[in-house]
């Protein structure tokens, strides 16, 4: 019997081939926007791993949008040239539909990436300005960013059209709007972001009007036949930010205006920390798919196999993503599908790496690998012989 971890799922005519989806990962590695030879190692070996869904981290629609300056871009005939050789090699040689995440950095932009402490750029690191629902900083060490006018709101909608676009003659198979983790979009949901006092403003109707108007435009410029989802929080973990109430609100709506699946997250609006353990978001994405009966797939420390197979089994969510843990793991699925006994993709030249096909190396009726006492050093050199 087939492992629900390893069903198929369908997202309008896309079929993924598992539910175990590689989150996105900024590398903080690309160069003027562009990926380099650091993201064909890096997302060449996830497109091998056998997951469902490999999502190329977050890519700014705008070069005001990065994070820093070693964040991806797409919004130039330069970088589409560039990231269309990755796209080809993941493609070649994978077997993993490719999706790309999109989105804006918002006031969280210009920054030093987090292996330079994070803080954002001096004077002399090149800053470039932010822009956020409302003139509040992120921190007290930060910027205070422009609030957008109706003007800029326009001119971030369009960036973020004409990047679709562009991820249409790449050749992606789904898109990712990031709504989370306190950049634009996010900060646009949260009240500690958000204190504008007009249609944008106030109550949750108001805070996810934009986002809303946003994902409507760019849902119309992607193609009717590949799904396009959305990274949000279910809650900002702070008291004074989103709840989970406002997540399910935000997730309704984006279902009426044509959302596939949701990719629940939390925190970064504020400098709340919530207490990390295996699953320790799933709560939430629970929470909103059973509200709106979309597509959710839950993310946060799922890194055991049985974990990951238990939030679907008992309805918390559809999908898994790993991002730490397939760092750590790049061949996890590989792992999972064995401790489930479930079939995964291998390239053609790895085939022989499947546990299953190791002549007397492990024990098929169990299912595990046998333990060390069960082997002895034979007498020749790395020769193993069983006990009995």
């Amino acid at each position: 019997m087939t492992s629900p971890l390893f069903e198929e799922l369908e997202l309008r005519g896309l079929t993924l081939p598992n539910r175990i989806i590689v989150a996105p990962m900024c590398q903080y590695s690309g160069a003027n926007g562009s990926p380099t030879d650091w993201h064909l190692i890096h997302l060449g070996q996830l497109a091998q791993s056998g997951a469902g869904l490999l999502i190329f981290e977050a890519t700014a629609v705008e070069p005001r949008g990065r994070i820093t300056h070693g964040c991806l871009g797409l919004y130039d005939d330069k970088t589409e040239a560039d990231m269309a050789n990755l796209v080809r090699v993941c493609k070649q040689f994978g077997n993993t539909p490719l999706a790309i995440q999109l989105g804006h950095a918002g006031r969280k932009a210009s920054a030093n990436p987090p292996q330079n402490g994070g803080k954002p750029l001096s004077e002399d690191e090149e800053p470039w300005e932010t822009i956020a629902p409302s003139d509040i900083p992120f921190g007290n060490e930060w910027p205070r960013p422009i609030s957008m006018t109706r003007d800029i709101m326009d001119e971030v909608t369009h960036a973020h059209t004409e990047t679709v676009k562009r991820c249409e003659r790449l050749g992606f198979d789904a898109i990712e709007l990031h709504g989370a983790h306190g950049y634009l979009v996010s900060s646009f949901l949260s009240p500690i972001a958000n204190r504008r006092e007009d249609e944008y403003g106030g109550t949750i109707t108001n805070r996810m009007r934009y986002p809303l108007e946003l994902f409507t435009k760019m849902r119309d410029a992607w193609p009717d036949k590949k799904p396009m989802g959305v990274r949000f929080n279910g809650t900002d973990w702070d008291d004074e930010g989103l709840t989970t109430d406002d997540a399910i609100t935000f997730g309704n709506a984006l279902k009426d205006v044509g959302c596939d699946f949701f990719d629940i997250s939390g925190g970064g609006n504020s400098m709340a920390r919530p207490k990390v353990g295996p699953g320790y978001q799933a709560h939430l994405a629970k929470a909103v798919k059973h509200a709106t009966n979309i597509p959710t797939m839950a993310v946060g420390m799922i890194r055991d196999p049985r974990l990951a197979e238990k939030l679907i089994t008992d309805g918390s969510c559809d999908m898994i993503a790993l991002a730490r843990g397939l760092l750590y793991e790049p061949r996890w699925p590989w792992r999972a599908a064995f401790e489930l006994g479930a079939d995964v993709f291998y390239p053609e030249p790895y085939k022989r790496a499947n546990p299953m096909l190791w002549p007397e190396a492990f024990s098929h009726q169990e299912g595990k690998e046998q333990s060390a006492q069960d082997w002895e050093i034979g007498a020749a050199p790395h020769i193993v012989v069983p006990k009995n």
